[in-house]
């Protein structure tokens, strides 16, 4: 290990230091007012923002920090089979996922000289290419999908289909119900998953 590298007068914990401060602000951009705004999952804060922070410091300490190769091997492989495993769990959460760590790794090398200036424009296009997409998801958005718990399983029979589309409307509030899906159906507990798609 480098000597006194947590010596608080160490200009490479300083330097660490500070680069967390820029990590943690465009992290907070990028989770708190981008992807909360649109997909209003707080379950997934906790999770992206613990992964972003502890991704900045074992990048910090294999850059800064002498260690074994096969300690830095496994932490990397950690991080490799990493995954959340949540049922609605989207494509656009792994997105996230993914620009929470290339962040926080990208704010952890030291590959300019503070204030690092080139770093900074990085993440800047990064948390810009986030909103932007969000931007034209949100305009280009002409349907939703939901998965329901439905109760009712004589109106998933055949011919009953005016039926069932008002009783979901009634239930979910949605008049414009374009699709019905039946993911499963439970016929010991009198239950089934249904997918519906509606008109934003």
């Amino acid at each position: 290990m480098t000597e006194n590298f947590y010596d608080l007068t160490n200009p490479n914990f300083v330097g660490v230091i500070w680069r967390f401060i820029i990590n943690i602000g465009f992290l907070f951009i990028l989770l708190r007012l981008v992807y909360f705004r649109y997909s209003r999952k707080p379950k997934f804060l906790f999770s992206f923002f613990l992964m972003g922070i502890l991704t900045f410091f074992i990048t910090s300490m294999l850059r800064s920090v002498t260690i074994e190769m096969g300690m830095a091997v496994g932490l990397f492989a950690v991080l490799g089979i990493l995954r959340l495993r949540a049922r609605n769990f989207s494509v656009k959460d792994m997105a996230y996922t993914f620009a929470t760590l290339g962040i926080s790794v990208i704010n952890a090398l030291k590959v300019f000289n503070f204030p690092l200036l080139g770093v900074l424009i990085i993440n800047v296009i990064i948390v810009l290419s986030a909103y932007i997409l969000e931007q034209f998801i949100l305009k280009n958005k002409s349907t939703e999908t939901h998965s329901i718990i439905y109760g009712n399983l004589e109106l998933l029979k055949s011919g009953n289909k005016e039926m069932l589309l008002k009783d979901l409307s009634a239930l979910t509030g949605e008049e414009k119900i374009m699709r019905i899906s039946i993911r499963k159906i439970d016929y010991i507990k009198k239950f089934a998953v249904l997918d519906i798609s509606y008109k934003v």
